[in-house]
């Protein structure tokens, strides 16, 4: 994003930044002249303020002399002005303690969220990998009741799935190895969407008798939900105590603090917004940005985290008004420990 600032322009709109995500107070300009010396008079500067108002970057809350960043000013802040830099020495330490004494994959990602909430003072959150590019390298088939059998998805990375698969009660299972040996033969090496795609396809001309061809129209006729590569159970959404979130100011009065629980308690909401964050990197979505009117005050800082084919998403949400520069830090130097520290053979 561009903007049409001139240098001392910059200046000043990162002093109100910073002063207000420090305080929670609206910014004067004797306030940023005294704090912040940037070599020019308190006059000077609130004319400064004037122009930023007039051009959508500041904003009067009600009567007060002291001007508020807009969600334009902090868009800039983030892609023009904000410093980047690594977590202290002391988070980055918490952060490995804390994860590496941590095995399995819902454990990891929820003291993830966890610790990212203790340390940004934000909501850490967190959604487990999608199988969805997940390579398949074999598939076994185990008859567990007469009605019932096991299908164990071996993927790429080390990781597996397990599914049951309901069949006929007299339905007999002698083909079951004859039908994984197929199955293995015409699906391994594509990923769980690939297979769901073609699966009716590859498998057209297949025939293993009767009760074999019966087992396999099973397969068919359920690929999509057998070979599902992600849904709600597969992607749960982690998230750290909105304690801390909750004693924030913005959440002072009873429609904002609904707001919020109404969120922690909608999960599909919060999975879908992190889903869509798919790209490598950090993402930051910034109030208006968010494409649900609910999330409109708030940011959501995220980033990706790899295993194999297996990808998630970590992050922080929060308030508009948050330690960009902290929160950026700190999502960034824990996805690349997610990178490294994701057991891929308890997914």
């Amino acid at each position: 994003m561009r903007d049409d600032l001139t240098d001392r322009e910059r200046r000043v709109l990162e002093a109100v930044i910073v002063s207000y995500v420090e305080t929670a107070e609206p910014a004067g300009s004797r306030t940023i002249a005294k704090k912040y010396k940037l070599g020019v008079s308190a006059a000077t500067i609130r004319n400064t303020m004037s122009d930023l108002e007039d051009r959508g970057y500041l904003y009067h809350p009600h009567t007060s002399a002291g001007r508020m960043p807009t969600d334009r000013a902090y868009r800039v802040y983030v892609d023009r002005l904000m410093a980047y830099s690594d977590p202290t020495a002391r988070e980055q330490d918490r952060l490995l303690r804390d994860l590496a004494e941590t095995t399995g994959i819902e454990s990891l990602l929820q003291k993830a969220a966890q610790v990212l909430g203790i340390l940004t003072q934000e909501l850490g959150v967190a959604v487990a990998p999608s199988f969805d590019n997940a390579v398949l390298e074999r598939l076994q088939l185990m008859d567990v009741a007469s009605d019932r059998i096991l299908l164990v998805l071996i993927l790429s990375g080390g990781a597996a799935r397990t599914i049951f698969v309901e069949v006929n009660s007299g339905l007999p299972l002698e083909s079951l190895d004859k039908l994984a040996t197929v199955l293995n033969e015409r699906l391994s090496g594509l990923t769980l969407r690939e297979v769901r795609a073609t699966l009716r396809e590859r498998l057209r001309e297949t025939r293993l008798g009767t009760s074999g061809d019966e087992l396999l129209n099973v397969f068919v006729e359920e690929a999509d939900s057998i070979f599902q590569g992600s849904d709600r159970e597969e992607s749960p959404v982690m998230l750290s105590s909105a304690q801390m979130l909750a004693e924030q100011p913005e959440f002072s009065s009873n429609t904002q603090m609904r707001t919020l629980l109404e969120l922690t308690e909608q999960r599909d909401l919060l999975r879908q917004a992190l889903q869509q964050r798919s790209e490598p990197g950090i993402t930051v979505t910034i109030g208006g940005e968010n494409l649900d009117p609910m999330l409109s005050a708030f940011t959501i800082v995220t980033s990706t985290y790899q295993s194999g084919s297996l990808s998630g998403v970590i992050g922080v949400m929060g308030p508009t008004r948050m330690p960009y520069r902290k929160v950026v830090s700190l999502v960034e130097h824990t996805s690349r420990l997610m990178n490294n520290l994701v057991p891929t053979d308890s997914c």
